[in-house]
């Protein structure tokens, strides 16, 4: 069978243009100049049968290396986690797989109440008042928090820490050059923020003041002394967070955060070559009209009923028009639910258990390494992931760990030149002892 679907006849095609007053495809195009008009054959190869087609793209296909063949240590964002089963069998389910936005609450109620346990989840486990019903990824999710508090505070100065996501400072500062704001990096020291200069960067002018917590480098940042530093300001407290870390982790609302956002990439979520993702956006209740997005609220219908419904719509396609707070137009509600399902599959015991897991394999790794006479670099406690100093190039001993069925961690020389030939090392729950010993054994090999 040469078409998976039924495709148009030369007939249909005649009555369309009729339909519609023309006489030829040729007279649509009749307003394009003639002079940039193609002229000739697309560069392109001719057509294929729907069977030919996908073996080719399979062998395409193939040639990716993936997870399910080689052990990974790679992380830097996107993490290899356990995914229990039942959440692709909830999320493939048509009424959540088709579903666009719950515009109609009373034909929508499992989508809206699939946010609302979303919101509800995000809030318990950073310990912030609100919650929205998602955002595109963590990256966009910071970026926006930034905004809010440009907005909020009127002022111009956003301090971010150099120990937050290379990429997630490079949305903020795309975010904040039309928006007109100073994006203020503060330098780490030691692989955490360093609070000598943070404390000296803050002013009447700042907006905000942003960490990650763990750090990209895998740094656990002391928010106890960095939110009695933002409060000598007006600026806000963000922190960017991975939930799963929570589990084990004091959440940054303890600390006095006033937003938290993040990736939820971690509960249910597959890497899948970097995407699709889902940010979380969590504030104080102060904020909560400043939200980005949507917020799913819960009520009573006029039978006493439970019902849920679009509490909250700020994107400027709405009613708010020029009061908008965000130009965000949709949410991630699918990867939204995954991740419901799979904190919900997990419990509040489950992903304590998993988080500290990810501690302890992460710490026998580090003690692994050392013991094969590898420097761990910004050493001391830390969370998935760590830094270590190679002895010879990156590129010759991935390559050789490749070679092995092992993916390498990220290589630091590409986001700082002083960190050329410097390893972050990602060792998730996972990662199995034999998996680890493996590693070090073939790490050891590359050994001065």
């Amino acid at each position: 069978m040469t078409y998976r679907y039924l495709p148009m006849t030369e007939s249909d095609r005649q009555e369309m243009l009729a339909t519609i007053g023309v006489n030829s495809v040729d007279e649509l195009f009749s307003d394009i100049p003639e002079k940039v008009r193609f002229k000739g054959r697309l560069n392109i190869p001719e057509p294929v049968s729907e069977p030919a087609l996908m073996k080719e793209l399979s062998k395409m296909a193939d040639k990716n290396v993936n997870i399910k063949k080689y052990t990974s240590f790679l992380g830097a964002g996107v993490y290899d986690h356990y995914i229990p089963s039942i959440v692709d069998a909830v999320i493939s389910r048509s009424e959540f797989y088709t579903a666009y936005t719950p515009y109609q609450p009373e034909i929508s109620q499992g989508e809206l109440q699939a946010i609302f346990e979303f919101q509800t989840m995000i809030c318990e486990l950073t310990a912030m008042d609100v919650a929205n019903s998602s955002m595109y990824d963590g990256g966009t999710a910071l970026a926006e928090a930034a905004m809010l508090a440009k907005g909020h505070t009127k002022g111009k100065k956003i301090l971010i820490s150099q120990a937050v996501h290379p990429e997630y400072r490079a949305v903020v500062k795309t975010y904040g050059k039309g928006q007109g704001a100073e994006i203020v990096e503060i330098a780490a020291k030691d692989g955490i923020t360093d609070l000598y200069e943070l404390e000296r960067s803050i002013d009447d002018d700042t907006a905000a003041v942003i960490v990650q917590y763990p750090n990209f480098f895998g740094r656990i940042e002391p928010l106890e002394k960095i939110g009695p530093l933002v409060r000598k300001s007006k600026g806000l407290f963000i922190v960017s967070a991975n939930p799963l870390a929570l589990g084990a982790l004091k959440p940054p609302g303890e600390f006095d955060a006033d937003i938290v956002t993040g990736d939820a990439q971690v509960f249910g979520i597959p890497e899948s070559f970097g995407g699709p993702h889902c940010g979380f956006f969590a504030v104080k209740e102060k904020f909560m009209r400043k939200i980005p997005g949507r917020l799913v609220g819960m009520t009573k219908d006029e039978d006493g009923k439970r019902g849920f419904v679009l509490t909250l719509q700020a994107r400027e396609q709405h009613i708010r028009r020029d009061k908008a707070t965000s130009n965000i137009c949709s949410n991630q509600a699918l990867n939204a639910l995954a991740a419901s399902v799979a904190m919900t599959a997990l419990g509040k015991r489950g992903i304590r258990e998993m988080a500290l897991l990810n501690m302890k394999k992460t710490h026998y790794a580090k003690q692994a390494l050392k013991a094969k006479g590898f420097e761990i670099v910004f050493d001391g406690p830390c969370f998935n992931e760590f830094v270590v100093k190679l002895h010879r190039s990156y590129d010759e001993v991935a390559k050789a760990l490749l070679e092995k069925g092992i993916i390498a961690g990220y290589h630091l020389g590409k986001i700082d030149p002083a960190l050329e030939n410097h390893m972050l090392v990602c060792v998730t729950e996972l990662r199995t002892k034999e998996e680890i010993d493996t590693f070090v054994g073939e790490m050891g090999g590359y050994h001065g």
